[in-house]
């Protein structure tokens, strides 16, 4: 995991897909924040730490994670980072007013009880705002080397929040503009791996050559621009944002 997450911190900055979930979710968060400010902000799972950039607007913004890595590589970036896990979350309840999650869960086998334990730390009307890996027919190598244990439909992410619960207020699909390249991609991968073929670690991770990663961030930053007025029917990710009632 460590070395995933030394891969993961060499490709944030720049790597189209990253760039284009900043642009999905900074907006969200600033819905969420409705214009407070000081608000108080965690992120579950957060790895490096570089989603804090997108919290640190709108408050406080701290995180941890179950890694060594993250922690170390967040403080040494001057960040707020613990350790600690997603099920069982070190910080006191209804002390934060947002707390999100990144692409943690579909990792996690005790998914329900990390949304508790989100939904245990935010005040009540705070929120939980996270994202899903979408969709089992987009299994592919980075499902294997990040491990994951499932893959969420609108349904089941749905359910997730309700049984954990919360109150779910959005359910939408993100990376539309990606599903026909990367469905095409992963059933390579499912194919040729019946054929011998190694998974490599840094795959799906490695930065493109310049051309195609500024063309691939130009179309998700299109399709994030669009997803505020227009709701996409597919997507390689979920978003999810859930109040605390």
């Amino acid at each position: 995991m460590d070395d995933l997450l030394e891969l993961t911190g060499r490709a944030e900055a720049t790597h189209f897909w990253f760039r284009g979930f900043r642009k999905f979710i900074a907006p969200v968060l600033a819905d969420v924040a409705n214009g407070r400010p000081g608000l108080r902000l965690v992120d579950c799972g957060c790895g490096t730490g570089h989603n804090l950039q997108l919290l640190r607007p709108h408050g406080t913004a701290v995180g941890f994670d179950l890694s060594e890595a993250g922690p170390a590589r967040a403080h040494a970036s001057g960040l707020t980072v613990l350790r600690g896990d997603v099920t069982r979350i070190p910080l006191a309840s209804a002390s934060f007013d947002v707390a999100t999650s990144f692409d943690v869960l579909q990792c996690v086998e005790a998914d329900v009880d990390a949304v508790r334990e989100m939904a245990r730390i935010v005040r009540p009307g705070g929120a939980v705002v996270m994202t899903l890996a979408a969709l089992d027919v987009l299994r592919g190598d980075h499902a294997e080397v990040w491990q994951e244990v499932r893959r969420y439909t609108p349904a089941t992410a749905r359910l997730l929040v309700e049984t954990a619960g919360l109150r779910a207020e959005r359910v939408s699909f993100l990376f539309a503009s990606l599903f026909p390249l990367m469905a095409s991609v992963r059933l390579v991968q499912r194919v040729t791996r019946r054929f011998g073929r190694t998974v490599r670690a840094d795959t799906d991770i490695t930065v493109p050559a310049g051309p195609v990663n500024l063309l691939l961030t130009a179309l998700v930053s299109a399709e994030a621009a669009l997803v505020r007025h227009v709701p996409m029917p597919i997507g390689s990710s979920l978003l999810v944002v859930a109040r605390k009632t």
